[in-house]
């Protein structure tokens, strides 16, 4: 690749007339390189624009949003203005992404393989991120796997390409976005991208996320002989089918071709697979009031974390699925990798919540207190084992409040001040203050 800066030279920035020292390629595209660099001894990333990108409105774009500031830090948002006085041209610098991030591409290939737990988390910050800027009057545009990153240890993601970012309803800008991931009305032509079409792109996303497949992908992907624009606008745009569709089974994805979709389909909760059914059928349909919002995600992104439990025979992830058993099944579907049947640990029903506690399970603020929304901040509780008796489990006092909590047979509240633990049975019901939450088995 042909470089535009060289390693060494220095670019200044705009607002600050600080000096940035142009480090290696990281990498570049249609747009512009992006190199590592060095700004007032701290590493940062720097994009140079190609002459042809390097437009004024490209650069007014990135001065608003560099007066807006970054919705949330998962955003690697645009700092400043760089320019060089050896030429024409402008870039701008922005986070540098930690190593320990790796792109979604990845995830589609295989080379990482994160947990349910990390997906979930990441599904959150995902959610909860976009909310973010679109409560800012800001629409994304070009939501896809290409431009985000996860830390496959721990859930936490990066967006990047923030420049592409415009203000929602602004129809001056020329990005449509990434085939396969832009809404059905924006590839017929008939809209421009918007906080609406992200909502689209951000629910294929969400179903690659946990399914590595597209959600329209199936049989009538495998009858196209030819996949150049017009099949593509005709299978995303004019006649878009779910796989799952639950009354047209005519694009079911097809074993051998669509395994990802066919294993992984029946592992989730029904709660998480009615959403993508909504987004895929009436969000289709209907994209001004059918869609998926942020809210919904995010909120099925918390509650598939509580319903994570372990097979007690091979130790894989599953879920605890209430709707299933709610609807008359007298047990839950075995274990999705071994078969076994599932025997469920303790969880704890508050006024907003199930949490299964199994060994390593926490609590956070938001389980026990309405006002605390999705509160990740510290956990005020986690499933401990008693030092002496490796067959009884508790639920520690993490918080620095007391709690209490009356037994089946005792109705008499039994102090547990910080530190301490509730030893875990059926019909303990432990008052955590700002509410009570009820142990079942």
């Amino acid at each position: 690749m042909l470089q535009i800066l060289e390693p060494g030279q220095i670019v200044t920035t705009q607002s600050t007339q600080l000096d940035c020292e142009v480090g290696p390629l990281i990498g570049g595209g249609g747009q512009g390189e992006v190199y590592r660099a060095t700004l007032a001894g701290k590493p940062v990333a720097l994009k140079w624009y190609l002459p042809r990108a390097a437009t004024q409105l490209q650069r007014n774009s990135i001065e608003s949003l560099i007066k807006k500031g970054a919705p949330n830090n998962r955003f690697l948002w645009p700092i400043d203005i760089v320019t060089s006085l050896t030429g024409l041209g402008y870039g701008y610098i922005m986070p540098l992404r930690e190593g320990t991030y790796r792109g979604l591409v990845d995830l589609m290939k295989r080379r990482i393989d994160p947990t349910f737990r990390v997906l979930a988390t990441a599904g959150f910050e995902l959610a909860h991120s976009f909310l973010q800027l679109h409560s800012k009057g800001l629409c994304y545009r070009d939501i896809s796997f290409g431009n985000l990153f996860l830390n496959p240890e721990s859930g936490e993601i990066l967006i990047c390409d923030n420049d592409n970012v415009a203000i929602d309803g602004d129809t001056t800008a020329g990005i449509l976005g990434t085939p396969r991931f832009m809404a059905p009305e924006v590839v017929r032509g008939e809209a421009m991208p918007s906080t609406q079409t992200d909502l689209y792109s951000l629910a294929v996303l969400l179903f690659y996320l946990f399914t590595v497949h597209h959600p329209l992908e199936g049989q009538r992907e495998l009858a196209i002989h030819s996949f150049d624009l017009p099949a593509m606008t005709h299978l995303y745009g004019l006649e878009p089918l779910f796989i799952f569709h639950p009354t047209d089974s005519s694009n079911r994805p097809v074993r051998g071709y669509h395994d990802n979709a066919i294993d992984s389909w029946p592992i989730y909760p029904r709660f998480l697979r009615d959403l993508f059914t909504k987004a895929f059928t009436t969000g289709v349909t209907d994209p001004c009031h059918g869609r998926v919002r942020e809210g919904e995600w995010r909120s099925a992104m918390v509650r598939l974390r509580d319903s994570i439990c372990y097979c007690q025979h091979c130790g894989i992830e599953n879920f605890y699925d209430r709707e299933f058993l709610q609807a008359g099944a007298e047990a839950q579907a075995p274990c999705w990798s071994c078969q076994t049947q599932i025997r469920f640990p303790f969880r704890i029903r508050t006024a907003r919540s199930i949490v299964i506690l199994n060994h390593d399970s926490q609590l956070y603020p938001h389980h026990i207190d309405d006002q605390r929304l999705y509160d990740f901040s510290a956990p005020i509780a986690s499933v401990s084992r008693h030092p002496q008796n490796p067959n009884l489990w508790g639920l520690k006092n993490l918080s620095p409040e007391p709690w209490s909590f009356r037994t089946s047979t005792d109705p008499t509240p039994i102090p547990v001040p910080p530190g301490r633990s509730v030893t875990l049975a059926s019909g303990t019901r432990i008052n955590f203050g700002k509410c009570e939450g009820e142990v079942r088995c």
